[in-house]
């Protein structure tokens, strides 16, 4: 890691040498504007707790463990936690170049050292690059950014680095979009494959699952606003992975998963707050954080072996509330997320995350004081999740609620 820090140091003014060339030679200049944030994230757990993509020792918070009892029958994951970390701080390079096949041009490099799995962490990781052509009526986007189904204009306001995950779908994604403007309507077409935020599989979580199928996911979503002070976004997202391209009796098999995804979104700006609406409904969600997954529905061949799936499915509704101070900003989230069962029933191996927990229920209210470059920020998040006994239809029943509390206090400095 140490190594990393001065080649990206290096390259910086590297990455601004061409601008003073190009403006003798072509005339327009390319314009590279760095931004990013220093932050320190100070959190305990008064339950030991999962976490996304590799853990990152809790920073990324999804909720409580289930009981674990020793021989003593005590529960070990009622033990509390505590941590310092400075894994999300960021850096971002924002260009604005010469116009192209018409279009304005502009592009977008986003790190943070958050790393890649627990073994990287403090590692540099890929967050977003891509470039963005733009048109009076049309807007082309190619590259890493934000899975459609996550509302990048409508997010919540957390504290938390897990932005409300795993009520909100959250997920970044390789892809190309297209969004149409052909009035006060916006429609967005896009497709994408996986990076970071993977499926899971007989072979552990990885981009091969879709990478197989010979698809991309696709998606289709409309922007409406309906006034000055409401916009309302709804969309609909398709995708297939092939768990598998052989048997457990070592033959060739071509089954594969489809899962459709949709959701709604509403956001209202007054004077005094802002309020953010959204439900999800999800197949095989476990790649956008979210519980669900699938799992072998039956055999189709008994001497291959061969297996065919099904989806476990969920949905999700969360709200968030902000107010519109300029120095002290009060908020408050709070998401549900229903374990809805499988399409058939399920007979053998399940994947996914969650498939134990029928519900989790969030509320989340945070402070957040600014003044100039540097905010302070704390949070009160509490979070219950009913684990119980998974049925042949991927319900869960018998259930009994964990319950943690995550107080977490931030410093953020931007530049």
């Amino acid at each position: 890691m140490m190594n990393r820090i001065p080649i990206l140091l290096v390259c910086i003014p590297l990455l601004l040498q061409p601008v003073a060339a190009q403006e003798k030679e072509e005339g327009p200049v390319q314009v590279i504007r760095l931004s990013g944030f220093v932050k320190t994230d100070i959190f305990y757990d008064s339950r030991q707790s999962s976490a996304a993509n590799g853990i990152r020792e809790g920073h990324f918070y999804l909720y409580p463990d289930d009981i674990l009892y020793d021989e003593g029958m005590n529960d070990l994951n009622a033990n509390p936690s505590f941590h310092i970390l400075n894994i999300q701080t960021r850096v971002r390079a924002d260009i604005n170049g010469p116009d192209a096949f018409g279009a304005k041009i502009a592009g977008a490099v986003e790190a943070e050292f958050f790393g890649t799995g627990e073994s990287d962490l403090n590692g540099l990781r890929l967050r977003h690059a891509y470039v963005r052509m733009e048109w009076p009526k049309a807007v082309l986007l190619t590259g890493q950014y934000w899975h459609p189904m996550f509302p990048a204009e409508n997010f919540p306001g957390t504290v938390s680095f897990n932005t409300g995950a795993p009520f909100v779908p959250f997920s970044r994604n390789p892809q190309v979009r297209l969004t149409l403007k052909p009035g006060k309507v916006n429609l967005v077409l896009a497709a994408y494959t996986q990076r970071d935020f993977t499926s899971s599989g007989p072979d552990g979580n990885s981009s091969k699952y879709i990478r197989n199928s010979g698809l991309p996911g696709v998606h289709l979503q409309l922007k409406l606003p309906a006034g000055e002070h409401l916009t309302a976004w709804t969309g609909i997202d398709y995708k297939v992975i092939r768990p598998e391209l052989k048997s457990p009796a070592n033959y060739e098999t071509d089954a594969t998963v489809s899962g459709l995804a949709a959701f709604a979104t509403v956001k209202v700006k007054t004077r005094p707050v802002n309020i953010s609406l959204m439900g999800v409904y999800s197949e095989n969600g476990s790649d956008m954080v979210m519980l669900g997954g699938y799992g072998v529905s039956g055999i189709t061949n008994e001497l291959m072996q061969t297996r065919e799936w099904t989806t476990i499915n969920s949905t999700s509704f969360w709200a968030d509330i902000t107010t519109n101070g300029k120095k002290a900003v009060f908020g408050i989230f709070s998401g549900y997320s229903k374990n809805l069962g499988a399409k058939d029933q399920i007979t053998g191996a399940v994947f996914g995350r969650g498939t134990d927990i029928d519900h989790l229920f969030r509320v989340s209210p945070r402070i957040v004081v600014t003044e100039g470059k540097l905010s302070l920020a704390a949070e009160l998040e509490s979070t219950m999740a009913a684990y119980g006994t998974r049925q042949d239809d991927g319900t869960v029943t018998e259930t009994h609620t964990v319950n943690n509390i995550r107080v977490l206090l931030s410093a953020i400095y931007r530049f």
